[in-house]
């Protein structure tokens, strides 16, 4: 598959941007969305900068986000997030409606751990060595292209919060399933659900190898990706250790694409959903050491001033690729909009995006 199938214009930020104060910028993204009203729908992802979540319609994670733009009658969602948030967009969307992505360096270390082709090679080894009895599940967080891979092959796409459920649903349907592309979800729920580690196995795309501790691939159960978040990655037990030493009373939360380990370790683990509901349904007073991405972490510590809140990792960085969504290029891509053009639209083809749905179609069903 060829990427200008999907993206289908990539052009760079006119240097009259870099110059524009953020006041101009500002009044610029202000004047537009009054002026466009309801023909334009701006989803921001809760990992956003403040500069730019400020002007979202809607904020959330990325399916939700998806299923509220295919809501809208908006001719333009200039989605703030990451190119496979957007193409999710685009799969649910009507196709009157245009999805543009601000920054189309705005990509996903994690996503792009696993493309077409190594996830078609992967299959054919697999199952000529563990036989037709697999199932494949992708997370969200992947590529249009994954998405059809799954759903072709009668699997279906998964949340961080309703993993448990559809990898329970896999199991009744299969003997094994293969779990893409996050690893560490993919442990950490199938933990939940009582699997041992000795019956998971590790594909490794680079390598071409399976690597597991079993008896023998009989026994596999769970095929996890080698891929995972390079941000959840970085929070290490030194960190929980760290927490628990100086502030004993303090409860940690982390996100379930962090290493195995570490969430054992943690009090309280669960999709961004479930980190900000909880940080919002907890008493004045109360302790959080909090393990995901940093604007997130920044933007709760400001919301809740009566509540001690710190990052699990305190050298922390944001999501570098979500950063790429900035108000230089909000502002020139709502200018562009406003003049009826589409640069940096993602348009999934059809062939890919009716593959796609069916996988999400799978899940929702469940949900």
């Amino acid at each position: 598959m060829n990427l200008a199938e999907i993206f289908t214009t990539h052009l760079q930020l006119p240097e009259k941007y870099l110059h524009m104060n953020n006041k101009e910028m500002i009044k610029t993204i202000q004047t537009i969305k009054k002026d466009m009203g309801k023909e334009l729908f701006i989803p921001g992802h809760h990992y956003q900068k403040d500069e730019v979540i400020q002007f979202a319609d809607a904020r959330g994670d990325s399916l939700q986000l998806a299923r509220l733009s295919a809501r809208q009658k908006a001719s333009y969602i200039v989605f703030c997030g990451v190119h496979f948030m957007a193409e999710t967009a685009d799969i649910l969307t009507n196709e009157e409606q245009t999805i543009i992505l601000p920054d189309m360096r705005a990509g996903c270390s994690m996503a792009d751990m696993a493309d077409d082709i190594q996830t078609r090679e992967a299959w054919d080894e697999l199952t000529d060595r563990l036989g037709n009895d697999i199932l494949p599940l992708t997370y969200v967080n992947s590529t249009a292209e994954i998405k059809a891979f799954v759903g072709k092959h009668g699997g279906a796409t998964v949340t961080s919060s309703n993993a448990k459920k559809m990898i329970r649903w896999a199991l009744n349907k299969r003997k094994r399933l293969l779990f893409l592309p996050d690893q560490h979800l993919g442990r950490n729920t199938a933990v939940e659900l009582g699997i041992s580690l000795d019956k998971m196995a590790v594909w490794d795309p680079i390598a071409r190898n399976l690597e597991y501790t079993c008896a023998s691939e009989e026994q596999i159960r769970i095929i996890l990706w080698k891929g995972h978040c390079s941000v959840h990655e970085n929070f290490t037990m030194k960190n929980v250790e760290d927490v628990r030493k100086s502030n004993p009373d303090m409860t940690i939360i982390v996100h379930p694409e962090c290493k195995y380990e570490v969430v054992k370790q943690a009090d309280l683990a669960g999709s961004t959903k479930y980190i900000i509901d909880t940080i919002e349904q907890s008493k004045a007073g109360s302790k959080w050491a909090i393990g995901t991405e940093m604007n997130l972490v920044n933007r709760l510590i400001h919301d809740h001033p009566n509540k001690q809140i710190i990052s699990l990792n305190p050298y922390m960085c944001p999501c570098l690729t979500m950063n790429r969504i900035d108000l230089p290029h909000l502002t020139w891509a709502l200018e562009e909009v406003r003049a009826g053009k589409k640069t940096n639209q993602v348009s999934v083809s059809q062939e890919i995006a009716r593959d796609a749905k069916k996988a999400i179609d799978r899940m929702l069903q469940m949900v």
